[in-house]
């Protein structure tokens, strides 16, 4: 929960690689909790609730504040009066209402809602049902560290386009919240029989991060949702 305050603290001031920083920090906190907690006998259901209320600050706040930093650069206009913008220039498009960023906060009601639900739902004990909110998370934060960073007119023009972030928000506030059964990658055993899809993930992973470096992390959180799809996925999940 402080790895995602202070995430959030460094996303409003635009300062995206330090916040993902400290959202990778919080994510990385957030799956060996579990563990620790079970490591030294203090597992309990207080546990469970502020694991989801970490999860919604780290997980949830921040890549809406990402996307809303996304939206109101790419309209050219600022809702936060005297708020630093890393790449403010010219609006090209017909929309230039600074409340329109506010849509960005979706993610942040959809990630609620997909948490709330996720502490109800049984079935997701060796699976996942939608897209986590710690994926979808790292997903939205990459795609505003690229375009932060990024020197590819073609994939800036993209990432400045409100009409395409407004498509990337409504498809993460749906991916979160689908019906759809996803591979979680928790191994029972290391063998690969039983963990084919996880294996073929992890490594397709790698060589896209060795050829791709940092514009292969949206990619691979797609090839995830992707690859549950197949009908070989139900096998091992």
């Amino acid at each position: 929960m402080l790895c995602g305050c202070i995430a959030a603290l460094f996303a409003f001031t635009d300062d995206l690689i330090i916040a993902g920083i400290f959202v990778a920090a919080g994510i990385f906190l957030d799956f060996f909790d579990g563990l620790a907690a079970r490591f030294l006998k203090v597992s309990s259901d207080l546990g469970g609730e502020l694991d989801s209320m970490a999860d919604l600050i780290t997980s949830g706040l921040v890549p809406g504040i990402v996307m809303f930093q996304l939206l109101n650069d790419s309209l050219g206009v600022n809702l936060i009066e005297g708020a630093s913008s890393f790449k403010l220039g010219m609006n090209e498009h017909a929309i230039s209402h600074p409340y329109v960023a506010l849509i960005g906060f979706l993610i942040t009601a959809a990630s609620a809602l997909r948490l709330a639900r996720f502490n109800l739902d049984t079935r997701q004990t060796d699976s996942f049902i939608g897209l986590p909110t710690p994926a979808n998370a790292i997903f939205i934060i990459s795609l505003g560290i690229i375009a932060q960073i990024t020197d590819t007119d073609w994939i800036y023009m993209i990432l400045d386009n409100p009409y395409i972030l407004t498509a990337i928000t409504l498809f993460s506030c749906y991916i979160l919240n689908a019906e759809l059964p996803l591979f979680a990658l928790k191994f029972k055993n290391f063998g690969f029989k039983g963990n084919e899809i996880r294996w073929v993930f992890l490594a397709v992973s790698v060589v896209l991060i060795l050829l791709l470096q940092l514009y292969a992390v949206p990619c691979i959180i797609l090839i995830y949702v992707f690859m549950s799809l197949f009908p070989q996925a139900e096998k091992s999940l």
